[in-house]
Order: C-alpha cells, then structure tokens, then sequence
C-alpha cells in the first residue's frame, strides 16, 4: 500500500503527489517509470518518476488530468492510499559527460525532463533546457528547472510568457547561431518530438526521444507499446522509453496512440455522469 504524503496542484488540471513507495525510490533512475492502478479493477497507467527522496521513502509524480484514470488519481487526497504501484520500469536514460546538451519538453513533458536534466547536470555537463507550455497559466517546475540548467529558455504558444512560439523556434535559432552541442534530450507532445527530430537530423546531432505510447502491463507482454526504431519492432516499456530521435517511426507511433480513443471517451463520458 502506497500512502500520498503530499499533494500540490502546479496548474489548471496538473497535479503533483508525493507517494510512499521506499523501494522504488531507493533504485529509481532518471528516465524511469511507474505503472499505477487506483482500485482492483481500475485501468493501468504509467507515469514517469519525476523525482525520489530515498532517505523519506518517497517518490514525485505528475498528472496532468486528461482521461479517466488521471483524473480519478486527481481527486485523490493525502493520506489517500493507492494499492498498486509498480517500478522502476523502462530503462534509465542514457546519463554520462558529453559536454554540451540541450534538453527540450513541453507540456507536462516539463515533470518528465526534470530528471533527466538533473542527472545530467550532475554528471558534469553543460545543460541548456527549453521548455514550453500552451499559455504562462500552464507552465510548470520553472523554479526547479531554473536549478538544474546552465540557461533555461522558455516559449508560451500564446506569448504569454517567455517567447513566442514553440520550443523548436529558440532551439532552430540556437542552432543556426552555431551552438555546439554533443547530445539533445526531448519529451512532450508526439509532434513536438517529432519536429525537434526532423531539425537535429539536419545538424547530425544526436538526440534521444522519450516516447510515451500505450502502456499497459509494462513488462512487454502484452504488446501495447510497440514502436518501430530504424526499421525493427520495439517495446517502450521494456526497451525504453528512450530512443535514437532519428529511428522512430512517429507516423506509426501517432497512429498507435489513436487506437482506443474512442473507448477512452466513452470511459470519460461514464465517469463524468
């Protein structure tokens, strides 16, 4: 049984929870996931481990509330108890000195390269982070992302707040300002992704993806998460969630991700009556 120690809302329908789970947070690693399920026969669904307090026994995970099963979790209160947790799953994201890099995120995507970037400060590298968010309301984890980065550049859609547009526009003009840079790391939307792909591709920088696909029992058994990278069929949960930016299939992915939406409006539309 895994108690919620604390709670925070970071934005309209974004939650933050501090949740006992001492084993997992002794062995988590930047990069890495949790499956959670609410009640017996409540949907399974991952979130990745923003952050971990090993000494407390505790691990931080953020939601944003989008179909049933989060925001079921969203109404959730401290002292509330969650049954079932189940992690460190996926592999850790690839953390060493390679000097220069750039991390990129949007959206609640920002929970998720949080940790990645402070890994990779504390391994000793350089870090720029760009992220973004549809409107300044929406931005989250400025304050800590501010910690862990070099430079931190921030773009609002609307222009509310940082600059105007997507995270791919400082990060073209970065580039073209001939910014040296050994690796880029990029979480959020698919399309996001996808975009700062088809730009690092053209500059022959390495960049890794976190690609956040169907999940459901996250041991690659049942085959939900399938993706192909460079031709050949993967499993995110048991293979990534990281992956070479220039080897994923993200037409396939974007169709994947459309699979059961009928079924998750129909699941959302009950829960709301």
């Amino acid at each position: 049984m895994h108690e919620i120690v604390e709670k925070k809302e970071l934005a309209p329908d974004i939650k933050l929870f501090k949740i006992m789970a001492p084993q997992i947070a002794a062995k988590r690693k930047a990069g890495q996931f949790v499956i959670l399920r609410l009640y017996t026969e409540g949907e399974r669904f991952p979130l990745t481990i923003a952050d971990a307090d090993p000494a407390r026994g505790t691990i931080t995970l953020i939601a944003q509330e989008i179909g049933r099963s989060t925001k079921e979790l969203g109404k959730k209160k401290v002292g509330d108890i969650i049954p079932d947790i189940v992690g460190p799953l996926g592999m850790p994201t690839p953390i060493k000195k390679y000097g220069r890099v750039i991390c990129v995120a949007g959206g609640v995507g920002v929970a998720e390269i949080y940790p990645v970037a402070d890994a990779l400060k504390q391994a000793g590298n350089e870090v720029i982070s760009i992220i973004g968010a549809r409107n300044k309301q929406l931005l989250i984890l400025e304050k800590e992302m501010q910690a862990v980065s070099h430079r931190l550049i921030i773009t609002t859609d609307d222009g509310s707040y940082g600059i105007h547009g997507f995270v791919v526009k400082p990060l073209q003009q970065l580039l073209d300002d001939g910014l040296k840079v050994e690796h880029i790391f990029c979480i959020g939307p698919t399309l996001m992704m996808r975009a700062v792909a088809e730009l690092t591709r053209t500059y022959s920088i390495k960049t890794s993806a976190s690609l956040n696909s169907i999940m459901v029992d996250g041991t690659g058994m049942c085959g939900a998460c399938r993706v192909t990278i460079g031709g050949k069929v993967k499993f995110v949960c048991v293979h990534g969630p990281d992956f070479d930016a220039h080897q994923v299939d993200f037409d396939e992915l974007l169709q994947r991700q459309k699979i059961y939406l009928a079924e998750e409006k129909t699941s959302l539309a009950l829960f709301r009556e």
